[in-house]
């Protein structure tokens, strides 16, 4: 089959899925119809889009509230990824951007046309119970605190003292997101992998084994010192003031949420504040998305209307910065509602570029 079969076969095979997802999605009889909107992915997003979702509702009456599921970043794009139809996700939610891998896995499977949009910013806290331990950290106290192998030896630090003689010598706990977390992706490059290249002959690894400088870089220890809590960060909140000897990763916007019985700690002296965040001076700041079906916009009620009730609440004085997102400048503001409005679509050039 010469190349030019194949491009018409797979054009052909994209046609026949779009319409039979828009007689389906307007067969009112039927049980496969959906006329209400599907959102899935990001526990740290969550509590953002269910703001948006109440807001919408309000707005716009006659139309069924959006379903929003909590699924960790990684479940969320896979599922959102596995096709196009009622049966699935319209939106994903991401605590990090979007990998080539997925975009291809979505090309794959005829979601071609996707929607990138950032809603804001966020930043990896690290935090203990108010009154509880209190530690300076650094990307390369982290690293080599949760390391499986810091730069490729054995785990031996039992204490932060351990780590650093600068802190107390309280046993290493740290509660943390699961490996299908966003929140855990970022901790990996904003933070390990940062404290890991402090290292000359890390860097080095990098450019000759980047497979053995990822695994060393990026994988967390497994014998108690790391323990993963779920998708589900306010059990993280939980434990830490459970034991406030402990330390806990989340969302910047739990910090804020449980700022009363929590406490920040500082990254390399900076804390973790929301204009530390906004201006980027603080290690774990990072932008928070959403990706969106093109193909679904024309065919799920209320879908674009939902995604114009993110662009009204992304402002700096607007629902979302007031419990606990970062507004994002005014500039991205503006790209990211053209994107709405002109229904942009992302390029698998653009995530390789990143």
């Amino acid at each position: 089959m010469t190349q030019h079969r194949i491009t018409l076969f797979a054009k052909f095979g994209t046609a026949i899925a779009l319409a039979s997802f828009a007689l389906s999605a307007c067969d009112s009889g039927g049980g496969s119809a959906r006329n209400s909107v599907h959102a899935v992915g990001s526990s740290t997003v969550y509590p953002f889009a269910k703001v948006v979702a109440e807001n919408f509702a309000r707005s716009n009456k006659g139309s069924r509230s959006p379903l929003i599921e909590s699924t960790g970043t990684g479940n969320g794009i896979k599922l959102f990824c596995s096709g196009l139809g009622p049966n699935t996700p319209d939106m994903a939610h991401a605590s990090r951007r979007m990998k080539v891998s997925e975009f291809e896995a979505c090309v794959s499977n005829n979601v071609a046309e996707v929607i990138e949009l950032q809603v804001g910013l966020d930043g990896i806290a690290f935090a203990s119970a108010k009154g509880g331990i209190m530690l300076n950290l650094s990307p390369k106290t982290v690293y080599e605190a949760l390391a499986a192998k810091p730069y490729g030896k054995p785990q031996t630090a039992k204490t932060w003292k351990d780590v650093d003689p600068s802190l107390p010598a309280d046993p290493i706990i740290v509660y943390g997101p699961p490996s299908t977390s966003g929140t855990r992706d970022a901790l990996k490059e904003l933070v390990l992998e940062a404290g890991c290249s402090t290292n000359p002959e890390m860097k080095a690894l990098k450019d000759s084994d980047e497979d053995s400088y990822n695994q060393i870089c990026t994988e967390v220890r497994s014998d108690g010192g790391y323990v993963d809590q779920g998708e589900q960060d306010n059990l993280i909140v939980q434990k830490i003031i459970g034991n406030p000897r402990t330390v806990g990763i989340f969302g910047f916007s739990y910090l804020e949420e449980n700022s009363d019985r929590v406490q920040g700690l500082p990254m390399n002296g900076v804390d973790p504040t929301y204009d530390n965040i906004s201006s980027f001076a603080y290690p774990g700041a990072r932008p928070l998305y959403i990706y969106v079906k093109k193909a679904h916009m024309r065919a799920i009620p209320g879908l674009e209307n939902y995604m114009q009730e993110w662009v009204k609440s992304w402002g700096k004085d607007g629902p979302l910065a007031k419990i606990g997102m970062v507004a994002m400048p005014p500039e991205a503001m503006q790209a990211n509602a053209a994107k709405v409005s002109e229904q942009v679509i992302l390029t698998k050039e653009e995530l390789a570029a990143k």
